[in-house]
């Protein structure tokens, strides 16, 4: 067996290492710009934000026998997702992104997050309910591909629900918060145009 010299090795290591020193800060400002051509695009408004619910207390759906007029039988944000939905519509109005309405799951979570993002109580709609643990229901995809894909505004139509629900019609699983940005087309079509989130570190 031939033993590598040490000073071979730690050549490469160093070099491996600055290669992906170099790596990560190039995916680092490429994510920064498209960042930025989002919030510009979010700017001249015409377009759809499908924002999942902020943080949760743990675990997934909801407890058997839960009811939607009862937030006390459902799962509902945490602290943390309080914070997050706040530090949303903080960024939002930072960059001003003109919201010309905003619609909400009837979940509580929904609600709430909307609530705290856009300093209001939201429009509720079946079309954005949650989809998880029940049979996907076509009528509630058509009536919110309907939504994605003829709103016509100067500003931006914000939806507010869950995971479960956004991946069955865009094909984007968001994480809690972050926003899938769609453009509509008209016609029954719309495109996936990018995601954002606001989260800190």
């Amino acid at each position: 067996m031939t033993v590598p010299d040490p000073v071979v090795v730690v050549r490469r290591r160093l070099l491996g290492g600055g290669l992906s020193a170099v790596l990560l800060t190039t995916c680092t400002a490429s994510h920064a710009v498209a960042d930025d051509g989002l919030w510009d695009a979010l700017q001249q408004g015409g377009l759809v934000i499908l924002l999942r619910h902020a943080m949760t207390t743990p675990g997934v759906g909801d407890p058997p026998g839960f009811k939607l007029g009862d937030c006390r039988t459902q799962r509902n944000l945490t602290d943390q997702g309080r914070a997050q939905a706040a530090r949303l519509g903080e960024a939002l109005r930072a960059h001003r992104v003109p919201v010309e309405r905003v619609l909400s799951s009837p979940w509580c979570r929904c609600i709430e997050t909307a609530r705290l993002a856009f300093n209001g109580t939201p429009e509720t709609s079946p079309a954005l309910a949650n989809l998880f643990g029940r049979p996907e229901s076509r009528e509630q995809l058509a009536e919110l591909r309907k939504l994605l894909a003829d709103f016509r505004a100067r500003g931006n139509l914000v939806l507010v629900s869950h995971g479960s629900t956004i991946v069955a019609v865009t094909g984007v699983a968001p994480e809690p918060a972050e926003m899938v940005i769609v453009t509509p087309e008209g016609g029954g079509r719309f495109s996936v145009r990018g995601r954002l989130s606001t989260h800190q570190a």
